[in-house]
């Protein structure tokens, strides 16, 4: 379950306050108009209000400001215009498909511009509903633009003055992923997990979790920071640190599982695991209290008894298995010791900041690009946005002419709306939010009709309306189902508040629902984009990204690197690419049976990228472990030919041959970590023959990259 749907975790969670600061808006926005003036006044503002509304997203605030102005204008024109052809049906149709059109073309630009495609069509579709005179479409389209300005001038306000806070949640939630990442590890201590079902899950996480601690990177390292948000910028850096740690506890559990089977020592390592697990969330669940946090958990009990399972075990399977056993209780006892120093940076006051001196953030922070040379660019046939776009205006065609021929009075706005909501870029997307939005309106339907059957004040309904507005935003991007509920919900409460006979609507807005259901399905298969088709390429830029981490990872561990800035980037870049090929695969596999290609493949591919960034970081860890006493020459000999031959085979589809580890190097003898050396490279040769032949297998699959 996601953390912030727990009520303990919720009320404190940025999504909530993000629901309940748009409801305030919203509704505040709303009553204070209608007090001064009549109510469709009132209610163009508040549907000013309410389509900005869809872009007050956690953001920097300087990207905030483009997003939100960016949704007022466009908005308010896209509202100009539609009331200004609404008079002349076939003129109004035809720039409604145009419309929808260029708004779904917007989807070149990103998940980023997703919020501001459907302000654009949900302020189309509300002012299409009635037809307006030009002095009418004027002052509606004046109404609206006021009430999107004033809401974008309080969201910034409260945004501005509520930065920290945001900035806490966020950081926090990335925590929380963490430890859900950390207790994913402890399972693989379980025999009773399969490990390729272990991995999968680890994988699957990795995507979550690198998606909050960029938003954590975007909001606490952009800009310079102040000396009060030295806390946060110290967690910022430990999270990321323990992160590392937490990678580097990736062993041979085949191997451990194999000799260690019944015995006692890898269910402790699993308890120790999943008990810093629980102490990383108290460290999230604190900083959403905004208080410092403190150990949750004393692990000296635990550390006594695994202390006596490893001695239990000595002599007892191959010296190979000790080895490994030992290396990776020492890892688990370094991840416990950095969770106490996440602890101790919530606990700092103003202190100096730990950034690289003079180094540029840039390439770790998110960054805005609009330009309409991307846009003109995907304007070809082979484009997907260029398809998405063609589809969703057909579909709202048709979902438009559909109501023409129902037997009520049917809204052809809110079928149009459904389509549009339901028919996204990707087919699994959509299968999921048609299955949402249908039990959303029905359930929001029936909660609906039971508050207007016993309640009839209209304090009470604005109430009601209150709690709808700030539970669509508050879910939209944990519960979709939750935030068509409320959606249905706010819409028919309006009603209700404006028409005194709402039953009949509510049976309508069903039906229309049904309908616009109906329609989007049948075009999410015309002209479609299935996810086999972007595969070759996104295998091949992860298989970049791999040879530009190794090449970093390389130097770093080679004692070239001045520091690890390089090595971090190099880092971002590969899990990002990563996550965008696992993200991919996630999604074939909702598509129709007869659209999968080669899943087990890429799994296994996934898999493999991700243990080798696992070897990586442990191999960081062992040289500083065994930094006493380091015979450099001749580890820096073995590492650079691991390393050369890992990119040997990354470059090729297929193996030559077995991995070997290098030959003809001095024993090293007297540095104790030369074994624990040998037995990561060897891991990492090997991981990287797997890779390379899941590589192949894909190639054959699908064909070259």
């Amino acid at each position: 379950m996601h953390y912030a749907l727990a009520p303990r975790t919720f009320l404190f969670s940025h999504y909530f306050y993000t629901g309940l600061r748009i409801a305030t808006g919203i509704i505040g926005l709303t009553l204070l108009t209608r007090a001064i003036s009549d109510l469709p006044t009132a209610m163009a503002v508040a549907m000013g209000a309410l389509c900005t509304s869809l872009m007050d997203m956690p953001s920097p605030l300087r990207h905030k400001f483009n997003e939100m102005l960016a949704g007022v204008a466009l908005s308010s024109i896209v509202v100009l215009l539609v009331s200004l052809c609404s008079p002349v049906p076939w003129l109004l149709r035809t720039v409604i498909v145009v419309v929808t059109f260029l708004a779904s073309m917007m989807v070149v630009y990103g998940r980023k511009a997703m919020p501001l495609q459907f302000a654009a069509l949900f302020a189309m579709m509300l002012a299409s509903e009635e037809a307006s005179t030009p002095d009418q479409a004027l002052l509606h389209g004046a109404l609206f633009f006021a009430g999107a300005a004033c809401y974008m001038a309080y969201a910034m306000v409260v945004v501005w003055a509520m930065q920290a806070r945001l900035k806490q949640q966020v950081l926090s939630e990335a925590l929380y992923e963490l430890a859900t990442y950390t207790d994913i590890k402890a399972g693989c201590y379980d025999l009773a997990n399969p490990l390729p079902a272990q991995m999968e899950k680890l994988v699957r996480q990795q995507i979550v979790l690198a998606e909050r601690q960029q938003a954590s990177r975007d909001l606490i390292l952009r800009g310079k920071p102040s000396a009060a948000d030295a806390a946060l910028v110290q967690v910022h850096y430990a999270m990321f640190d323990l992160y590392e740690l937490v990678l580097s506890t990736h062993t041979d559990y085949v191997l451990l599982r194999k000799h260690f089977a019944g015995r006692k020592v890898l269910p402790l390592l699993g308890e120790l695991i999943g008990k810093a697990a629980r102490d990383i969330e108290s460290a999230a669940y604190a900083m959403t209290r905004n208080r410092p946090s403190h150990a949750a958990f004393d692990y000296t009990a635990e550390m006594r008894l695994l202390e006596q399972a490893l001695d239990e075990c000595t002599g007892t399977a191959s010296g190979e298995a000790e080895a490994v056993l030992r290396a990776t209780s020492h890892k688990v006892s370094d991840m416990v010791m950095m969770i106490g120093q996440l602890h101790a940076a919530s606990q700092a006051g103003a202190v100096a900041l730990p950034v690289v001196s003079g180094a540029d953030l840039t390439p770790f922070l998110t960054q805005q690009r609009y330009g309409v040379g991307i846009l003109g660019a995907n304007l070809r046939w082979s484009s997907p946005a260029f398809r998405f776009a063609l589809r969703v205006a057909m579909a709202v065609s048709l979902g438009l002419m559909a109501g023409d021929f129902l037997p009520y009075q049917a809204h052809s706005y809110w079928i149009a709306l459904t389509i549009a909501v339901i028919l996204k870029p990707s087919f699994s997307m959509t299968r999921q939010r048609r299955a949402d939005r249908v039990i959303g309106t029905v359930i929001g339907c029936i909660l609906t009709a039971v508050i207007l059957h016993f309640f009839h004040a209209p304090a009470a309904l604005i109430g009601f309306l209150f709690i709808a507005t700030a539970a669509a935003p508050a879910f939209l991007y944990i519960k979709y189902r939750y935030t068509a509920i409320a959606a249905s919900m706010q819409i028919l409460l309006l009603i209700g508040l404006t028409v005194p006979q709402v039953g009949s609507a509510i049976t309508e807005r069903l039906l229309d629902t049904l309908v616009g259901t109906v329609i989007a399905t049948f075009f999410s298969y015309v002209l479609p984009n299935w996810e086999y088709q972007n595969l070759p390429r996104l295998v091949e830029s992860v298989l970049q990204a791999n040879r530009k981490y190794i090449d970093s990872a390389s130097d770093l561990l080679q004692g070239r690197a001045g520091d690890d800035f390089r090595y971090r980037i190099s880092r971002k870049g590969f899990m990002d690419s990563l996550a965008t090929l696992s993200a991919a695969l996630g999604r074939m596999l909702d598509e129709p049976a007869a659209k999968h290609r080669a899943p087990d493949e890429l799994n296994r591919f996934t898999v493999q990228n991700y243990l080798l960034v696992s070897h990586i970081a442990a191999l960081r860890l062992l040289l500083q472990r065994y930094k006493d006493g380091l015979p450099r020459s001749e580890v820096n000999a073995a590492i650079d030919q691991a390393c050369h031959e890992v990119r040997a085979r990354l470059g090729s589809a297929l193996p030559d041959g077995p991995a070997r580890m290098p030959a003809n190097l001095p024993a090293a003898a007297n540095w104790a970590g030369w074994a624990p050396l040998q037995r990561r490279l060897k891991l990492l040769l090997q991981d990287a023959d797997q890779l390379a032949a899941a590589r192949g297998a894909i190639g054959d699959a699908l064909g070259p990259a």
